[in-house]
Protein backbone atom coordinates (compact mmCIF):
# COMPACT_ATOMS: atom_id res chain seq x y z
CA UNK A 1 0.00 0.00 0.00
CA UNK A 2 1.44 3.37 -1.04
CA UNK A 3 1.69 6.27 1.34
CA UNK A 4 -0.23 9.44 0.50
CA UNK A 5 1.86 12.47 -0.34
CA UNK A 6 1.70 14.93 2.61
CA UNK A 7 0.93 17.82 0.24
CA UNK A 8 -2.10 16.01 -1.20
CA UNK A 9 -3.22 15.07 2.33
CA UNK A 10 -3.00 18.69 3.54
CA UNK A 11 -4.73 19.98 0.41
CA UNK A 12 -7.60 17.51 0.98
CA UNK A 13 -7.98 18.72 4.58
CA UNK A 14 -7.96 22.34 3.37
CA UNK A 15 -10.69 21.64 0.79
CA UNK A 16 -12.80 19.80 3.38
CA UNK A 17 -12.37 22.72 5.80
CA UNK A 18 -13.64 25.10 3.10
CA UNK A 19 -16.79 23.02 2.58
CA UNK A 20 -17.45 22.60 6.30
CA UNK A 21 -16.88 26.32 6.93
CA UNK A 22 -19.20 27.29 4.08
CA UNK A 23 -22.06 25.12 5.34
CA UNK A 24 -21.56 26.13 8.98
CA UNK A 25 -21.57 29.86 8.22
CA UNK A 26 -24.54 29.77 5.84
CA UNK A 27 -26.64 27.74 8.30
CA UNK A 28 -26.33 30.40 11.04
CA UNK A 29 -29.58 32.25 11.72
CA UNK A 30 -29.52 36.03 11.10
CA UNK A 31 -29.90 36.76 14.82
CA UNK A 32 -26.54 35.12 15.50
CA UNK A 33 -24.53 36.88 12.79
CA UNK A 34 -23.41 39.76 15.05
CA UNK A 35 -22.01 37.48 17.78
CA UNK A 36 -20.43 35.34 15.07
CA UNK A 37 -18.69 38.42 13.63
CA UNK A 38 -17.44 39.34 17.11
CA UNK A 39 -15.89 35.89 17.48
CA UNK A 40 -14.39 36.16 13.99
CA UNK A 41 -12.79 39.49 14.94
CA UNK A 42 -11.36 37.91 18.10
CA UNK A 43 -9.88 35.05 16.08
CA UNK A 44 -8.39 37.50 13.57
CA UNK A 45 -6.78 39.43 16.41
CA UNK A 46 -5.04 36.24 17.53
CA UNK A 47 -3.98 35.56 13.92
CA UNK A 48 -2.50 39.03 13.58
CA UNK A 49 -0.30 38.42 16.64
CA UNK A 50 1.11 35.29 14.98
CA UNK A 51 1.56 37.17 11.71
CA UNK A 52 3.49 39.94 13.45
CA UNK A 53 5.71 37.32 15.11
CA UNK A 54 6.39 35.77 11.70
CA UNK A 55 7.12 39.20 10.23
CA UNK A 56 9.65 39.83 12.99
CA UNK A 57 11.39 36.48 12.41
CA UNK A 58 15.16 36.33 12.29
CA UNK A 59 17.32 33.40 11.37
CA UNK A 60 19.64 31.55 13.70
CA UNK A 61 23.29 32.06 12.75
CA UNK A 62 24.22 29.52 10.12
CA UNK A 63 21.00 27.52 10.54
CA UNK A 64 18.86 29.34 7.98
CA UNK A 65 19.56 30.84 4.61
CA UNK A 66 19.01 34.57 4.29
CA UNK A 67 16.34 34.08 1.60
CA UNK A 68 14.10 31.99 3.83
CA UNK A 69 14.13 34.69 6.50
CA UNK A 70 12.90 37.24 3.97
CA UNK A 71 10.21 34.83 2.79
CA UNK A 72 9.07 34.43 6.39
CA UNK A 73 9.09 38.19 6.92
CA UNK A 74 7.15 38.78 3.69
CA UNK A 75 4.58 36.07 4.42
CA UNK A 76 4.14 37.43 7.95
CA UNK A 77 3.63 40.97 6.68
CA UNK A 78 1.15 39.74 4.06
CA UNK A 79 -0.75 37.74 6.69
CA UNK A 80 -0.81 40.75 9.02
CA UNK A 81 -2.22 42.89 6.21
CA UNK A 82 -4.94 40.36 5.37
CA UNK A 83 -5.86 39.94 9.05
CA UNK A 84 -6.03 43.72 9.50
CA UNK A 85 -8.40 44.01 6.52
CA UNK A 86 -10.49 41.17 7.96
CA UNK A 87 -10.70 42.84 11.38
CA UNK A 88 -11.57 46.25 9.91
CA UNK A 89 -14.22 44.75 7.60
CA UNK A 90 -15.65 42.70 10.46
CA UNK A 91 -16.11 45.79 12.59
CA UNK A 92 -17.78 47.62 9.69
CA UNK A 93 -20.20 44.74 9.11
CA UNK A 94 -20.94 44.47 12.83
CA UNK A 95 -21.59 48.21 13.02
CA UNK A 96 -24.01 48.03 10.09
CA UNK A 97 -25.84 45.05 11.56
CA UNK A 98 -26.21 46.73 14.95
CA UNK A 99 -27.54 49.87 13.22
CA UNK A 100 -30.35 47.75 11.76
CA UNK A 101 -31.67 47.11 15.30
CA UNK A 102 -31.82 50.79 16.27
CA UNK A 103 -35.14 52.57 16.16
CA UNK A 104 -35.60 54.87 13.20
CA UNK A 105 -35.57 58.63 13.85
CA UNK A 106 -38.81 60.34 12.85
Amino acid sequence: MEAVDPTVFRLAIFVLAIFVGYYVVWSVTPALHTPLMAVTNAISSVIIVGALLAAAAHGVDGAQATGSVWISKGAGALAAGFAAVNIFGGFLVTQRMLAMYKKKQK
